[in-house]
């Protein structure tokens, strides 16, 4: 098993104020596969997003990736962890706005000890002719898909992804969202994206679905639909 969650327990606040953010959350992740952690608002899935991604540290349980376990780790071991095996992409596209698209993407492979090749990635993600562009040139879309190219070029063991499309509208969310899976597929990535949206777990490979911070369900996708198949 590639990627393995035991038990993940987080809270905030204290007496009357606390809250049971996630309440001993546990699965398991086949490498290359795509998991949609599908909720609404407060379910606990970016925390459990953020914890996966070392941002945050669980108050109970554990993270494994391969042979590294997060739970324990110092901060400059979580630095490392996420470093070595993590690419996120977010909802802000946080670029270097004095950067190009080119410049933007080559601080993710400043990164990786085995960076994916910069060409070819612009190619893939359709930038090549914006490459010497600055942020402010560029569309939500354009500045999502280097925010990507810069997850992506370390070539991460795993891909976060939190509510990726949720600044974009319609047309320009399914262009990304096929980019991920083009991605995914062209580079063999695990993904685990984050989103309140059915019809974007329609394209995933299993569905975890969670409430006020439990697991209602893990089911694997029988159903499955092309990203360009999602009526967004």
């Amino acid at each position: 098993m590639f990627i393995e969650i035991e038990g993940i327990k987080k809270d905030f606040g204290s007496g009357d104020s606390l809250t049971h953010a996630l309440s001993g959350v546990s699965f398991k992740m086949e490498k290359g596969e795509m998991v949609v952690l599908l909720g609404p608002s407060g379910s606990g899935k970016s925390t459990l997003l953020n914890i996966i991604g070392g941002i945050e540290a669980a108050d109970g349980g554990s993270v494994t990736i391969g042979r590294d376990q997060v739970h324990g780790m110092t901060e400059k071991e979580r630095t490392l962890y996420r470093r070595n095996h993590l690419g996120y992409v977010f909802q802000s596209y946080n670029l270097i706005p004095n950067l190009t698209v080119r410049e933007n993407i080559e601080t993710g492979a400043y990164l990786s000890k085995s960076p994916l090749d910069l060409d070819e990635l612009l190619e893939v993600l359709g930038l090549t002719r914006h490459q010497t562009k600055i942020p402010s040139q560029l569309s939500g879309g354009q500045q999502q898909r280097t925010s990507i190219g810069r997850a992506v070029i370390k070539n991460p063991d795993l891909l976060l992804c939190d509510e990726p499309t949720g600044a974009l509208d319609s047309e320009t969310s399914g262009q990304i969202l096929e980019l991920i899976e083009k991605v995914k597929e062209k580079y063999g990535t695990s993904v685990i994206m984050v989103t309140h949206n059915e019809i974007i777990a329609q394209m995933a490979d299993r569905i975890i679905r969670l409430k006020d911070g439990r697991i209602l369900s893990d089911e694997k996708n029988e159903n499955k639909k092309k990203a360009g198949e999602l009526a967004l």
